[in-house]
């Protein structure tokens, strides 16, 4: 499968691995797209698993709807709902990084039916995060939360000069320069960045709906080096699983954990999918 309907809107999809083997959803963050874990999946392939990273909606170019309102967790579940449905799957395991683990915590919450294993690589639950903003740094750590909201002014700052600022942003972040390339080319592209800060934008309708308790197995991976989610979110995250839950704490690596620590965690992957 190398792409997926939803109503009128195409998703692209990377499908890789053996067909029979169990499948691993893997999703996205800001501002990546599914390359992001093209240094991970081989390692889940040779493991036996087949692994399905979509672009979700805003990144694939036939899946950016016009207004913030379609990009609320709720709309994004519904798309990994529609890609299982269309590869005939019942259930997998969702492996989520950033905004993508944001919709693999919600996911589990709300249809532990179609979710085997939980992976939340950087991404805290999000009433942890909601927490966290109160009572610790992590309301500086996301400062930019706030300037995204705006009108047009974060397109134009972050897309000047050619994307320069961009750039920059992760370049800071130790991401390879290929991945830099890939990435700021895809926020080039006409609508993308708009389609891409819609997360940020329906953040309003999306804690219209909040994430609750998850029950299904769950890893939550972190770093050390992670500039933007903090220790205090991940330590409180435990607190909303009612199931089997371990953390794996990596040390001084940056946010980007499915580039930086591509082989380490496609390890911690594979054996909590084992597990299951």
């Amino acid at each position: 499968m190398d792409s997926f309907r939803r109503g009128d809107m195409v998703f692209d999809v990377t499908d890789g691995g053996p067909p029979d083997g169990e499948p691993v959803v893997l999703l996205h963050g800001f501002p990546q797209d599914r390359t992001a874990f093209d240094r991970m999946a081989p390692a889940l392939h040779t493991a036996g698993l087949r692994t399905l990273a979509p672009d979700q909606r805003g990144y694939s170019p036939g899946a950016r709807p016009v207004g913030r309102s379609h990009y609320r967790v709720r709309e994004a579940v519904g798309d990994v709902l529609a890609m299982l449905d269309a590869a005939g799957l019942e259930r997998a395991h969702v492996v989520g990084h950033d905004w993508g683990g944001a919709v693999a915590w919600a996911m589990a919450a709300w249809h532990p039916d179609r979710v085997r294993t939980l992976t939340a690589l950087s991404t805290p639950h999000p009433a942890a995060l909601q927490r966290a903003v109160l009572h610790s740094d992590q309301g500086l750590r996301s400062w930019y939360v706030g300037f995204f909201q705006l009108p047009l002014l974060p397109e134009r700052l972050l897309l000047a000069g050619g994307g320069a600022p961009l750039r920059r942003m992760l370049s800071r972040g130790q991401l390879s320069p290929d991945a830099v390339d890939r990435y700021v080319a895809r926020m080039r592209e006409p609508g993308a960045l708009s389609a891409a800060l819609g997360w940020y934008r329906a953040i309003p309708w999306s804690t219209r709906e909040p994430v609750g308790t998850v029950r299904v197995p769950t890893l939550h991976v972190w770093s050390t080096g992670d500039a933007f989610l903090g220790r205090a979110a991940t330590e409180a995250t435990r607190d909303f699983v009612d199931a089997r839950y371990s953390l794996e704490v990596l040390q001084n690596v940056p946010h980007w954990i499915p580039e930086l620590a591509a082989d380490r965690t496609a390890e911690l992957v594979t054996a909590h999918v084992r597990t299951a």
